[in-house]
């Protein structure tokens, strides 16, 4: 059986991307069930090797994707010319060089070429340009993949937390937030469950927008006009979804455990309270792409670039659930054809 081929790539140069990703790939026994594939810079990989002093990985040059060694970590060379690392910095160069790799491995997934896609951290500031306009991976890729709808859901073992409004302002999130963008994201999330978790009768937490739920209008009316109704339209269509609950007893009274994933409305409402509980391990897994995508659950820590501090748990945890989940898939696909 041929093994999965991930394309992995490098983020921001100037952070921690390259030394978890050389961290990951010194155990020899990663490359007996899958081939990596590193979209990035030998160059500079040679360079973070050198100052973390981890000069035991050894990585196979490539020139492209379908010339990958089945046994090796591969890396392809996506940046012409001079480039130049400044741990720490956030730097011109740096976004140039996050956006030629992820346009490279993107095209390859598109074309087959790999199998899965994971992206290292990326500074959103820096990576912008004519080319990029995006607020953030979920968003280029949903739009590269002709997506209708994708929620960006944070994955920890059972833990999964999704959000509406992923990068939008505070000042937005009442416009932003709708009935329609609710019950879409809501099947976005069901659907996911049953693909790529397996599973089988999914139970979805909905919290509210406002302190304590609006406490039924008090504080706020969006739960009674807006996310009420959503909930509604939902189970109309026959997913189980509940609340709306306040986000602060939710998570502090343990009833998170009680479901299949969580609907937050808001960033920093879903993602403090799973960073809290899952911050090291967590994964971000985009839902509802027809391609497999995940990234470490943390930033590019410019503050640890180069100390050698860095824990690539998160990055490996994203490896494992995009293996299970293009597993879950291909599955779940192959029943579903033989129920036909």
């Amino acid at each position: 059986m041929e093994k999965i081929k991930i394309g992995i790539t490098h983020g921001d140069i100037n952070g921690i991307s390259y030394e978890i990703i050389i961290k990951t790939f010194m155990d020899p026994r990663i490359v007996e069930f899958c081939t990596p594939i590193i979209y990035g810079s030998p160059k500079v990989l040679a360079y973070h090797k050198n100052v973390l002093n981890l000069t035991s990985l050894n990585v196979n040059n490539i020139t492209d994707a379908d010339k990958a060694h089945p046994r090796k970590t591969n890396i392809i060379d996506c940046f012409d010319g001079e480039i130049k690392v400044e741990l720490g910095k956030s730097t011109e160069i740096a976004g140039e060089a996050s956006y030629k790799a992820l346009e490279k491995a993107t095209k390859d997934l598109k074309e087959g070429l790999i199998d899965i896609i994971i992206t290292a951290p990326i500074n959103k500031n820096n990576i912008q340009s004519e080319k990029f306009n995006f607020k953030g991976h979920t968003e280029y890729l949903q739009d590269k993949f002709e997506a209708k709808e994708s929620v960006m859901l944070l994955v920890s073992n059972n833990l999964r937390v999704g959000v509406v409004a992923g990068h939008i302002p505070i000042k937005d999130l009442s416009n932003y937030i709708t009935k329609a963008k609710i019950v879409s994201k809501i099947e976005v999330i069901q659907n996911s469950l049953i693909t790529d978790f397996n599973v089988s009768n999914p139970k979805i937490a909905v919290l509210g927008l406002n302190p304590h739920a609006g406490d039924n209008g008090t504080i706020g009316n969006e739960e009674i006009n807006v996310i009420i109704p959503a909930i509604e339209e939902a189970r109309k269509k026959g997913i189980m979804a509940l609340g709306p609950f306040a986000a602060d007893g939710f998570f502090g009274s343990g009833d998170y455990i009680k479901f299949d994933a969580i609907l937050s409305m808001f960033h920093d409402q879903g993602l403090t309270a799973f960073k809290a509980l899952a911050f090291n391990s967590g994964v971000n897994f985009t839902a509802g792409l027809p391609i497999v995508r995940t990234s470490p659950a943390h930033g590019t820590a410019y503050e640890i670039a180069g100390k050698n501090i860095a824990s690539e748990e998160s990055f490996k945890e994203a490896m494992y659930l995009a293996i299970d989940v293009f597993k879950n898939r291909k599955e779940y696909n192959e029943l579903k054809k033989n129920a036909i």
